[in-house]
This record gives structure tokens, C-alpha cells and sequence, in this order.
């Protein structure tokens, strides 16, 4: 079986406002039939590189091929068969799931039937509310919906789930699925860690304007962590190396209100921290043991956790 179509190629791609360098020199493929996340903090890059991509915003310089074509040459065959998902606040407030749905299918010369799109994105029930009636989980599916309307071969989220409730943010991760099931190439961007594992074929974790790592989530936990790791608070006062020198222990990594130990002997390690419990400062308060996670990657390849 050979490697998939790249439906998406961008080489050497770079967008400066001023001495400001969103985007810095990024380089990547996508394949179709793909998921493919764009993950780091607000500022890192990642907005901007997919309104590049898009063709909302023009770069400064490099390579960028959408389906083998250019924004340049051929903008309008570009977004014929592309999906662009819409901000919510965009909205018409006072038109219906339905009528939105039917006023931007209007806007192509084929749309996909509405009811089907409806149905793609769980809102039947919801079909004949107005949308500034719908929940922030709704919106957003109303969102997508409105994105494949023309049946585009590659759909672009940008942030798709921000705001919604654990429950909502997985009903969207099913609709994202489907997508993927019926061939349809994904693009998103996000800062949820763990919405990346359970998404994405691969990541791109980008900061400050470069990709630092790419990789499936699997292979870039594996690359950087054999161990498991120990988390818990870590007030004020707290005195690492100790802990750094514990039994087990291979690397320590500090950041937002913790610390984090990532152990090679999970017995021997917790041993020792209960010794230290009382000195130092130690508190094991909020103490977690877990498999690390694409968080603990971003964290130690950046040196600072994806909310800071």
C-alpha cells in the first residue's frame, strides 16, 4: 500500500508583521483521508499559517499547494473545493439552523442537501431553531455543517471546540471522525492536548513560528518519555533537586503550580517522596500517576505548558 495523495504541501512558509515573525520557515505535507493538527498556545503561529493556507491571508514568502494548486493562480478553484469553518459570532442571530444552512449552500453552484448536513452534525432536533437560541456545543456543529455545504475534500477547524462543555466537545469529536471516515481531509488547530491524541493521525506542534515536532501522538510520546509520570502540587518553597535525586527518577520538569516525575520505578519513586513528605516542602496534595501525554512533550521540549 503506498503513501497517500498530499493533498496539502507548504515548504518554507513565512508571514512577518513588522520584527514580529508569525511564521517562520514552516514546512509540512498532508495526505488525504488525514487528520492533521496544528497544536500550541495563542500566538504560536498555528492561526496563521492556516488562514495562509486558506487563502485569507497572503505569505511573505515560500511554497504553499492546496490540492496541487496555488492561491495565486487559482484562488477561486481553491475555495470551490475547500471548507473553511466560520466563527460563530458570524452568525445571522435570527435565521434557523436550516435557513443558514440554505443561504451559504446558495452561495455555490452545488450544495450538499441540508438535511443531510443536519444529520451529519446531530442538530435535527435543532433544525428549525434560530441560531442565537442554540447552545455554544450546537453553534459550533452548526459551524462545521456550514463549512461542508459545498462538499469540500479538505475541511479546515480552528479551534473548533473552544468553549464547550466535555460532553459537547466529544459529540464534535464524532462529527470530526465522520468526516474522516467519508475521505474528507481535516485540518484543525487546537491547544487541547488531549483533544490531539484522540483526533489527529499526526501533530504538528508549532511555537513561536516553527514546527519543533512532528509526528503521530504515539510515536512523539514515545520518542520523548519511557516512563511513567508522577504529578502533584508544588507550592512556594518547594526544593526540586531532592526530588530530581529520588529513586527512579529521570527527569523533572516544573511548570504551572507542579512538578512532574518521570519514573522508571513508580514503587521506589513514591517510597521516597513519602520520606520526603514533611521536608522540603514537599506536599504530594493533587497527586496524579499516569501514562505522559502529549502536555508532558509540549512541556518539555518548549519549557512551558500549553496555557502559560
Amino acid at each position: 500500500m503506498g503513501e497517500p495523495e498530499q493533498v496539502i504541501r507548504v515548504e518554507g512558509l513565512r508571514k512577518h508583521y513588522g520584527s514580529v515573525r508569525a511564521v517562520d520557515g514552516i514546512s509540512f505535507s498532508v495526505g488525504r483521508g488525514e487528520i492533521f493538527g496544528m497544536l500550541g498556545p495563542n500566538g504560536a503561529g498555528k492561526t496563521t499559517t492556516i488562514e495562509c493556507m486558506e487563502g485569507l491571508r497572503t505569505p511573505d514568502s515560500g511554497t504553499l499547494e492546496i490540492l496541487g494548486l496555488t492561491h495565486k493562480g487559482a484562488s477561486a478553484a481553491i475555495k470551490s473545493r475547500i471548507g473553511v469553518q466560520l466563527q460563530t459570532t458570524g452568525m445571522y442571530p435570527k435565521l434557523t439552523v436550516a435557513e443558514l444552512i440554505d443561504l451559504f449552500g446558495s452561495f455555490f453552484p452545488r450544495a450538499v442537501p441540508t438535511t443531510d448536513l443536519i444529520r451529519m452534525v446531530g442538530l435535527e432536533e435543532k433544525s428549525r431553531a434560530f441560531s442565537k437560541d442554540l447552545s455554544g456545543g450546537q453553534r459550533q456543529r452548526l459551524s462545521v455543517a456550514m463549512a461542508l455545504v459545498n462538499g469540500p475534500e479538505i475541511v479546515f477547524l480552528d479551534e473548533p471546540t473552544t468553549g464547550m462543555d466535555p460532553q459537547a466537545r466529544r459529540a464534535l469529536w464524532d462529527v470530526i471522525r465522520g468526516l474522516r471516515d467519508r475521505g474528507k481531509t481535516v485540518v484543525l488547530t487546537t491547544h487541547y492536548m488531549e483533544e490531539a491524541e484522540h483526533l489527529c493521525d499526526r501533530v504538528a506542534i508549532v511555537d513561536r513560528g516553527h514546527i519543533i515536532e512532528m509526528d503521530s501522538p504515539s510515536a512523539l510520546v514515545n520518542k520523548h518519555f519511557k516512563h511513567i509520570a508522577i504529578e502533584f502540587d508544588a507550592p512556594e518553597g518547594t526544593q526540586t533537586e531532592a526530588l530530581a535525586a529520588l529513586p527512579g527518577v529521570a527527569n523533572l520538569i516544573r511548570g504551572n503550580g507542579k512538578v512532574t516525575l518521570y519514573s522508571s520505578d513508580v514503587p521506589g519513586t513514591m517510597a521516597g517522596l513519602l520520606g520526603l513528605t514533611g521536608e522540603n516542602a514537599v506536599s504530594l496534595k493533587h497527586m496524579v500517576v499516569r501514562q505522559a501525554s502529549l502536555e508532558d512533550v509540549f512541556l518539555k521540549i518548549t519549557g512551558r505548558s500549553m496555557r502559560e
